[in-house]
């Protein structure tokens, strides 16, 4: 051990005497480091001595000597160039090794293939085990976004390599497919009979009649025949294009995602270029790398680059098709099983001819030929549809055409046979001349013979020998004099006539004739005379029309120049011609249109209506005037100016940009001159302040820190000055406009007779925040709905249950429709937001919520449907069997399922209810007393009572609240409803208890509660006593019993009932008892009414029984889960998870009602003498600040 550092040295090969091949180091600083402080302590002179600098060849400062990685020379870190501050950690190599490297030739780019051989279930098994270990977590847990960011991060990372395997690119054929086939080695069941005959089959897909591939014989596996695919997590295919650019499509059969980034078409080139950009050195020495699959570059840097890149997540049993040219890459985000084939439509065609010219430019081998597939189908039409028979027309005569100009440049450059002279091109057998084809050999070039005699050309074999054919569309040519490239031939003269022009030699073969015209020996672009014209005294100096051929070759008009030499030769011709006087009438009207033209030119500036038509004099003239070109010029100069003063000067619109610089493009091909100058320059001065302010105007569009109105208008104004349309400024005064209307919106809404209600406030701040302008208003309005969103977060918090299905407006709102049990249960059952509100249901639109009128109308209106409604379901609920039987029967519950054992009766709308589908009281949580009229026994189901229920003082808390907020929300004018409903009930129910008939046997409630509690003690009350024998001991019966079991034991003895109240006396009470259960309100008098109405029955025995044997069920199930809910009560206390109450939400939970949601909100209240609960009459809560509404 050196330094604190432990050394482990092991030799490398045979045991021999070698030194020491390799040093294995662990420590806190790399190997690099551990070295240099090996030489310190080494006694060995020449092991020393190896350590010393290779520059300086000095071995001080052995401290900064640093060690190459590669061939263990020394370097001093201030001798290298440039010199290094400190030692390098991690691997370092010397210049000399970096050169070495970088020396070496490059190796290939590719996937390695595996040595070990996998089933699928050992894959599995490998592939999931992998995943699991390296994310240390369940393989199904994973979040697809956690696998994306860690596999891109693998990409991006330099230093650290993880390797996976992927089962890609193997064949259907050879080890099956995942779709059912009719491959007969097994039989298929009706079911997968269907499937292996469906189009959506990867077998049959390419092969069907719409797919071009069905055309192409071989089986060309993974485009005809599917490829599939067993995939882990990380393992990628690289950006990459289909051949021949064919749509494919993947099915992914099972397991988890694949992850797919895809870039369209139309961007293919420039994705191709940016991976250029990026990495020259990669391109250069393989410059089809993206056509080898081993290129991953990430989708952002690619969309930073201005390449769109979308991306999807395919799941199990979902297809992905990629379409012609689309580049795709991706990975998997774990073991699943996956299948790939290509198919080609009729509208891939064009596509397909271009990939050819991309391969033919790159070198690159196809996979089939797409001439010949294309040939193919046009050979047999009558199996092609009308779509892809348009489309195979349309690529074959593209494929003609394209034929034939090669051909065309082929003949240029070899010459054409029926153009070789006579001699040259007659039979060695026959010796007849041949015309329209012969046959040559390659080996032996100098024989020709006809077909007739093709088996006596030579002994070579037929693959020498090939066929020469007369082209019988092609006007025929042959090189002439060098003054005329386009000059026909000489015709000889015929014996006939020596006045006559004979025809072209072999024009009786093309009906293309071309026109032999009169010539002079001063022209040398005329076809040449007739040889022997000049002797001929009746030759016709005329240009035949030849009207007869619609593709004339056009003969070029003649120079004046030259117009007068043809009139001086006519002249000293030794004959009478009459067309002389033609001629020379011709040739006076050149000149004076010369004359005019060029007094028309002298005139500055000519109008262009004048040179128009003395261009269109000088065409039919058919004489090349040299004013012509200069009429032309100055044409053009006119037209252009004369667009450019229309444009400009135009009052009625503005002149777009890209007119402006279409006018700009223009004139740079007039011919300059000094109106041009000046126009240009306007032009370009006009469009340079014009970019100027559209810049301007994108900066206040796009900048974060926007301007307020009054900058803006101030560049609009600005702006307004300059002749030309600009969008960005047009954008700006629309921004302008839209920001002035939204301000006068809002100073509407704030000045008017309500203030403003929350949804109209939130459209403000939604369109405000949109506006590229700053608006003062808008901070103020984000305050409002702030607190707006606020305070009906805390009246949420107070009402609703913890994953609740309702609203705070649904729960506020009397329930109109509360007589359909059916529509209660499904509203129960569906998912939050799916159902009717009850706000809709009393008849509100969204117009209404606006008006406070119409809120409390409604809300009157709504509860005496929903008081009539309940007095309906309560009939038709106590027709059912009490208690429901076990057995088949009409729907209970919320679960909707038959009645069973263990039903729990609603004490508002008497239905019956599992007790493992809702919540219950829990009787032992309370203190135990002989009172068993104050026990907390009462039922409501979760239809009925469907919030927290808070105390009236809680609510009046929230109406103080809201009475500050300069907002109308429909949740506060229900929320005063619903205070004033309760206010009123609360009236009504004091009155009652007041009376003489009500109050006596409330006192002797209260006395017998008393009495009892006085008896017994704590816990006597059950007639449990220790004198007499029965409390158990723990010294004879072992611990004492549990709350429950005493409640239990002590069952047999409760009496009842206690009170007797008329049958006058208790109808209003049972009827202000369902009125008060109704409201979403925990109120003291609904308690008292609530005893005093059991006290006059007989104990519900049943009732004890039921409620204590679920919660000992509940109790043991939560034992043997190691989760009891008073012991994990007591550890998130004691953690200080469970926040504490306020003082006004202590006081509810102890006198709310049992509730349909976590026990821990529904404890039992403890019994209340009469007289002591508190209320607000309605001058009351006038007192309290609470703003009352009209109507």
């Amino acid at each position: 051990q050196i330094g604190g550092f432990s050394i482990k040295i092991g030799f490398l090969g045979d045991r021999d005497n070698k030194p020491w091949d390799k040093i294995y180091c662990s420590g806190p600083e790399p190997c690099t480091k551990m070295t240099m402080r090996l030489r310190r302590s080494h006694s060995n002179s020449q092991f020393v001595d190896s350590y010393i600098c290779r520059i300086c060849s000095r071995g001080d400062e052995d401290d900064k000597l640093l060690l190459c990685d590669g061939c263990d020379d020394n370097y001093h870190i201030f001798c290298l160039l440039p010199p290094l501050p400190e030692i390098p950690k991690g691997i370092w190599r010397c210049p000399k090794c970096v050169m070495a490297e970088c020396k070496r030739p490059p190796e290939a780019f590719g996937f390695e293939q595996a040595t070990r051989e996998y089933t699928l279930q050992s894959f599995g098994e490998m592939a999931d085990a992998f995943k699991a270990d390296y994310f240390n977590m369940p393989v199904h847990m994973v979040p697809t976004e956690l696998v994306e960011k860690e596999f891109w991060r693998l990409v991006n990372s330099i230093e650290e390599d993880v390797t996976v395997e992927y089962g890609a690119d193997i064949h259907s054929k050879e080890f099956g497919s995942g779709f059912p086939v009719r491959d007969g080695k097994r039989r298929l069941s009706p079911e997968e009979e269907e499937y292996a005959g469906s189009g959506w089959n990867l077998n049959v897909m390419p092969v069907l009649q719409q797919s071009v591939l069905c055309h192409i014989n071989a089986d060309i596996s993974g485009m005809k025949v599917p490829w599939l695919y067993v995939g882990m997590v990380f393992s990628a295919f690289c950006w990459h294009i289909e051949d021949h650019w064919s749509y494919s499509i993947n099915y992914l059969h099972w397991g988890e995602p694949k992850t797919w980034y895809g870039v369209p078409s139309f961007a293919a080139e420039h994705l191709e270029e940016v991976m250029k950009k990026l990495t020259p050195e990669l391109f250069e020495s393989q410059p089809d790398l993206l056509h080898q699959l081993v290129t991953l570059m990430n989708p952002n840097t690619l969309m930073a680059h201005g390449v769109p890149v979308v991306r999807t997540n395919q799941c199990a049993g979902e297809f992905v098709i990629t379409f012609p040219r689309a580049y795709h890459s991706g990975f998997n985000q774990g073991y699943n099983f996956a299948e790939a084939v290509n198919f080609c439509t009729a509208d891939w065609l064009p596509a397909g001819r271009q990939c050819i010219e991309h391969y033919r430019r790159l070198r690159r081998y196809c996979v089939f030929s797409h001439e010949e597939l294309i040939c193919k189908m046009a050979a047999s039409p009558e199996k092609l549809d009308l779509n892809l028979a348009a489309a195979v027309h349309k690529e074959m005569f593209v494929l003609v055409q394209e034929e034939r100009k090669l051909r065309k440049a082929l003949l240029e450059k070899v010459g054409a046979f029926e153009l070789l002279p006579d001699d040259e091109r007659q039979c060695d057998k026959c010796k007849t001349t041949c015309f329209l084809s012969a046959l040559a050999c390659y080996d032996c070039p100098q024989g020709l013979v006809c077909l007739y005699h093709m088996d006596d050309l030579c002994k070579c074999p037929r693959s020498k020998q090939y066929l020469s054919a007369h082209c019988p569309r092609r006007v025929p040519t042959v090189p002439s004099s060098a003054h005329c490239p386009r000059r026909v031939p000489p015709v000889p003269s015929s014996a006939h006539c020596p006045c006559r022009v004979p025809p072209v030699p072999g024009s009786a073969h093309c009906p293309r004739r071309v026109p032999t015209v009169p010539s002079s020996a001063h022209c040398p672009r005329r076809v040449p005379t007739v040889p022997g014209s000049a002797r001929c005294p009746c030759r016709v100096p005329t240009v035949p029309s030849n009207a007869h051929c619609p593709r004339r070759v056009p003969a070029p008009a003649l120079t004046v120049e030259e117009l007068r030499a043809f009139l001086e030769q006519m002249n000293q011709l030794p004959c009478v011609m009459h067309q002389i006087g033609d001629v020379q009438a011709l040739l006076e009207r050149v000149e004076a249109f010369q004359a005019e033209a060029r007094a028309a030119l002298d005139v500055p500036p000519p109008a262009p209506g004048t040179l128009q038509e003395l261009l269109e004099r000088g065409a039919r003239l058919g004489v090349e005037v040299p004013e012509g070109r200069r009429l032309e010029r100055q044409l053009a100069q006119a037209a252009w100016l004369e667009e450019v003063t229309a444009t400009l000067r135009s009052p009625r619109a503005r002149v777009p940009l890209p007119v402006m610089r279409g006018l700009i493009q223009a004139g740079r091909t007039v011919a300059p001159s000094p109106a041009v100058d000046v126009a240009m320059a306007e032009l370009q001065e006009l469009l340079t302040i014009a970019q100027r302010w559209e810049e301007k105007a994108q900066m206040c569009l796009e900048a974060r820190q926007k301007h307020p109105p009054a900058t803006l208008a101030a560049i609009i104004k600005e702006a307004e000055n300059i002749p030309a349309l600009l969008p960005n400024i047009q954008a700006l005064k629309e921004a302008l406009a839209k920001a002035r209307a939204w301000i006068a919106d809002v100073e509407e809404i704030q000045n008017g007779d309500h203030y403003p209600c929350l949804d109209d406030l939130e459209g403000l701040v939604a369109v405000g925040r949109d506006l590229p302008v700053r608006l003062e208003e808008l901070r103020q309005l984000e305050v409002q709905v702030g607190t707006a969103h606020s305070w009906r977060d805390k009246a949420s918090r107070t009402f609703l249950k913890k994953n609740s299905c309702y609203t705070l407006l649904e729960v506020l709102c009397p329930c109109a429709d509360a007589g359909s049990d059916s529509s209660k249960r499904l509203k129960w059952r569906q998912e939050p937001g799916l159902y009717r509100l009850d706000a809709e249901s009393l008849g509100l639109s969204a117009q209404d919520l606006r008006d406070p009128g119409a809120v409390i109308v409604a809300f009157k209106e709504g509860e005496q449907k929903e008081k009539e409604g309940m007095l309906r379901l309560r009939h038709a609920n106590a027709q059912k069997a009490a208690p429901p039987l076990p057995g088949p029967g009409p729907p209970s519950c919320v679960c909707g399922q038959p009645a069973g054992p263990g039903m729990l009766q609603c004490q508002l709308c008497r239905d019956w209810f599992h007790g493992s589908c809702v919540a219950w009281p829990r009787l032992g949580a309370q203190k135990p007393s002989p009172a068993w009229w104050e026990w907390d026994a009462k039922f409501l189901c979760p239809l009925c009572q469907r919030s927290r229920r808070p105390r009236l003082e809680t609510i009046l808390a929230l109406l103080v609240a809201l009475q500050k907020l300069p907002v109308r929300l429909p949740e506060g004018e229900a929320l005063q409803c619903l205070t004033e409903r309760a206010i009123t009930w609360q009236d009504r129910a004091r009155q009652l208890l007041a009376s003489p008939d009500v109050a006596g046997p409330l006192e002797r409630l209260a006395v017998l509660a008393l009495q009892g509690v006085d008896l017994g003690g704590s816990g006597a009350g059950f007639g449990v006593s220790v004198e007499n024998g029965d409390a158990p001991s723990p010294e004879k019966n072992g611990p004492l019993p549990s709350e429950l079991e005493a409640l239990s034991a002590a069952l047999p003895r409760l009496q009842g009932p206690v009170l007797e109240l008329s049958e006058g006396t208790r109808r209003p009470l049972e009827e202000l008892m369902m009125e008060g259960d109704l409201l979403e309100v925990t109120l003291d008098e609904a308690q008292s009414i609530w005893r005093l109405l059991q006290a006059t029955r007989p104990p519900p025995l049943a009732l004890f029984r039921l409620l204590l044997e679920l919660e000992q069920a509940e109790r043991r199930g939560a034992r043997a889960r190691g989760r009891d809910p008073e012991k994990r009560r007591k550890r998130r206390a004691e953690r200080g998870d469970l926040p504490p109450l306020a003082k006004e939400e202590l006081e509810p939970k102890r006198s709310r009602g049992p509730e349909g949601g976590d026990p821990r909100d529904s404890p039992t209240p403890g019994p209340q003498a009469p007289g002591v609960s508190v209320g607000y009459s309605l001058g009351q809560w006038g007192d309290c600040g609470v703003r009352r509404v009209p109507g």
